[in-house]
């Protein structure tokens, strides 16, 4: 195998396929990437058993062949050649040795071979279906906050995606949930999803999927099944096994009778948190928001640390609250407004929160309370 590629298109695809492999396996090969050449295409191939991606570049190919070399390693060398050097990869079968020509710079890493690598089944897949990729990247950013990272309860560790019914229809929406706040995400049915089963996407697949969808021209054809769902652009596929549990029935959490509403700079309320959690200590965080009319006080009361309190003008008109969260969760929630207002709907100072973008529902958050 002998291929000729700019050095930026090599980074690319050996970066994402580096990704994704695990940096502490026991099985050897599963730190190589699998390089096949063929015609004027080099496709990379990484998993880790649970994901895989494959990426398609273009090359110029001067003998076809295959093997696997150590993806980390391949990276490392790969992001330390200067911008726009023209990198040959020869792999002499013989001497089980990948080699690396970049100007004056020649590298020679050992390879395994390419039977042992381990692909993924290929599965039928019950529903496919396009997305533009700014609307995917919108449904998995405002909800990946909200996974659990605990790990007995693993039917939590993902972002729960599926078709579900609004007021205005059928929509595609992902939730994730730790137990502590939840965000709900909705947009447009595409076109073919309708009969998607539900899935939750674990959050590591959920991290790589982000780097498909920088592009806004990018069309995603995503395809899902009871056990694997598949996100693919022209010339990435990443296919992912989905986490095998029942996402629980987050609509009982979601309040529906929170009348006291409070309207509020998000921006503004951001920095105000952040700046009274200073003092907070680091294991409870707690942040207490006391309402009045028109008026809002955050106030963190630290014994060991301190104390901090500041006033922020808000649109508020019901009768007194108040209510304590922890600050992180607060933040997360707050960062995530894309428009200028959010909106908390409370109840009493031990019911759960409901936050939303000004009248924007496609996009809901729920936070319980802190006792403070």
């Amino acid at each position: 195998m002998k291929f000729t590629m700019e050095r930026a298109t090599l980074l690319k695809a050996v970066a994402q396929a580096q990704s994704v492999v695990e940096r502490r396996n026991t099985i050897p090969i599963l730190a190589n990437v699998l390089i096949e050449a063929e015609g004027d295409t080099v496709m990379f191939r990484a998993t880790d058993l649970d994901i895989e991606v494959v990426d398609r570049a273009d090359a110029k190919v001067e003998r076809a062949g295959s093997t696997t070399v150590a993806a980390v390693t391949l990276n490392e060398i790969v992001r330390k050649l200067p911008d726009g050097a023209l990198v040959t990869l020869t792999e002499d079968g013989n001497k089980g040795r990948l080699s690396i020509e970049a100007g004056r710079s020649n590298f020679s890493l050992a390879t395994l071979p390419k039977d042992d690598f381990p692909v993924m089944a290929s599965s039928d897949y019950d529903t496919s279906f396009t997305c533009p990729a700014p609307v995917l990247r919108r449904l998995f950013d405002k909800s990946k906050f909200a996974i659990s990272t605990e790990e007995t309860r693993y039917y939590l560790n993902g972002v729960y995606m599926h078709v579900a019914d609004s007021d205005g229809g059928k929509v595609l929406r992902c939730v994730a949930t730790d137990g502590h706040r939840l965000a709900r995400i909705d947009a447009d049915i595409p076109e073919g999803a309708s009969g998607m089963p539900g899935v939750i996407v674990p959050r590591k697949t959920v991290g790589e999927l982000r780097k498909l969808l920088d592009d806004d021209e990018m069309q995603i054809e995503v395809s899902v099944s009871e056990t694997k769902v598949r996100f693919a652009t022209p010339n990435l596929t990443l296919t992912s096994k989905v986490i095998d549990g029942t996402f629980p029935d987050y609509s009982r959490v979601i309040p529906a009778g929170n009348t006291r509403k409070l309207e509020v700079d998000a921006s503004e309320f951001a920095k105000a948190v952040d700046r009274v959690a200073t003092v907070s200590s680091e294991r409870s965080r707690a942040v207490k928001l006391s309402l009045d009319e028109d008026r809002l006080v955050l106030s963190v009361n630290a014994p060991d640390s301190g104390a901090a309190t500041e006033e922020l003008a808000v649109a508020y008109g019901d009768e007194r609250l108040e209510i304590g969260f922890n600050a992180k969760y607060l933040l997360e929630i707050a960062s995530q407004v894309d428009r200028e207002n959010a909106v908390f709907m409370f109840n009493s100072s031990g019911d759960p929160t409901l936050m939303r973008e000004g009248n924007d529902t496609s996009a809901v958050y729920v936070v319980m309370p802190m006792r403070v």
